[in-house]
């Protein structure tokens, strides 16, 4: 496929999992959902598992890249990865995400490899890596968004499992074998010792969440809502545990929360733009009906204390960018009032997104007028001009360092 243009509208995928909204993506994009459906995911970039389009005949974006590598990707990308390194996405989480973690580089091309020669197909339940990739990922509010990140500090965790009653035979564990002991002995657990510890706690906090008088600022407004939707018969979802164990944060509009390898984490609610290296390994330990693979997850956790770095983004003009160790991926917003105009410099591949508001995008005598949920694609190299069309317009940019 020739490289006709520079720049290109871009035309994403919708990921339809059973967690996602049904209100908000479909607004994005001026879908109409007669049928209902959960709008989860909105996916740009060349993941396999959802390809996507560019220009006025919805040409593959993959095919694109592969058959044009230096001059869409820049050199520096095109040499170092090959490929878009990016998956960028939009966010719809209303039921909670499971309890996960993602492998290191290293071991996930080891892991992936492994499971080709044990012959589990790549689309079998029980498979655990899709790709030979790691997920490090940034999420960026776009509202309030809550999630679990990383275990509690020693003095926070010493306190949780001190006052919430139910849990005070896990303390001696703690104290006695630290992070590694005690997620290790609730995710091994038996079931019925799950059900032993969990049960009082679900029959108090249930009947509290029920009524409204439960936050979310709490762990038990999430643990409740979890047992609500997760749990099975009479048996309970020891990602239950975990609502407690792990830091349990809430990110305001415009800030971001970075996980890299190893990090346990679980989306609770809200929405984001998320950017993340171009992977789909997940290993699940609770909240899910998903395949849970407890001695690979064990594998890959990090059992340490976390203190959640809240990422306020660095301001450069009109653009605020969040810095993070990821060499695959950058993501920035710029916020454009009415007539107002901005120039950014393309690095590799980069993609563009309107959230709200409208504008127009230009890249030399090339120009997309884009409205909300519209997206662009521009090839390194470039001067991307934008011009804002609305009283207050905020563009979503995904990018990569490109050796900087």
């Amino acid at each position: 496929m020739a490289l006709k243009n520079k720049l290109y509208p871009l035309y994403g995928k919708v990921q339809h999992y059973a967690w996602g909204g049904y209100d908000y993506i479909p607004a994005l994009l001026d879908i109409t959902n007669e049928e209902n459906k959960p709008y989860a995911e909105y996916w740009m970039g060349t993941h396999p598992l959802a390809l996507a389009e560019v220009g006025e005949n919805h040409e593959s974006l993959s095919q694109l890249i592969a058959e044009n590598k230096e001059a869409v990707l820049g050199s520096y990308i095109a040499k170092n990865f090959g490929s878009l390194p990016y998956l960028f996405k939009i966010m719809d989480v209303r039921d909670m995400l499971s309890i996960q973690v993602h492998p290191s580089k290293q071991n996930a091309g080891a892991d992936y490899a492994r499971e080709n020669a044990a012959g589990i197909a790549a689309n079998a339940p029980n498979r655990n890596y899709k790709d030979d990739n790691h997920k490090p990922e940034l999420a960026a509010a776009l509202g309030d968004f809550w999630l679990l990140h990383g275990f509690k500090p020693k003095e926070k965790m010493v306190s949780i499992l001190s006052n919430v009653d139910e849990l005070e035979s896990l303390l001696p564990i703690f104290e006695e074998e630290g992070y590694e002991g005690l997620y290790k002995h609730v995710m091994e657990m038996p079931q019925e010792e799950v059900n032993e510890i969990l049960q009082p706690l679900i029959d108090r906090i249930v009947p509290l969440y029920k009524e409204g008088k439960l936050t979310r600022y709490k762990e038990d407004f999430w643990a409740a809502r979890a047992a609500i939707t997760f749990n099975e018969g009479d048996d309970i979802d020891r990602g239950i545990f975990s609502v407690y164990l792990f830091n349990l944060v809430n990110v305001k509009k415009g800030d971001a929360i970075f996980q890299d390898a190893g990090v346990p984490h679980a989306y609770l609610e809200g929405k984001n733009a998320e950017i993340m290296a171009n992977s789909d390994n997940v290993l699940r330990g609770g909240l899910t009906k998903k395949h849970i693979d407890v001695p690979e997850l064990l594998k890959h956790v990090k059992c340490e204390a976390t203190v959640p770095d809240i990422l306020h983004g660095v301001k450069d003009n009109r653009e605020i960018i969040y810095k993070t160790p990821a060499k695959e991926f950058e993501l920035s917003y710029i916020t454009l009032g009415k007539d107002e105009s901005f120039s950014v410099y393309s690095r590799t591949g980069e993609v563009f997104i309107i959230i709200e508001g409208s504008a127009r995008i230009g890249v030399g005598d090339e120009k997309l007028k884009l409205a909300g949920g519209e997206a662009a694609f521009v090839v390194a190299g470039q001067k991307v001009n934008m011009l804002s069309s609305a009283d207050k317009t905020y563009i979503y940019r995904a990018s990569a360092p490109a050796g900087d």
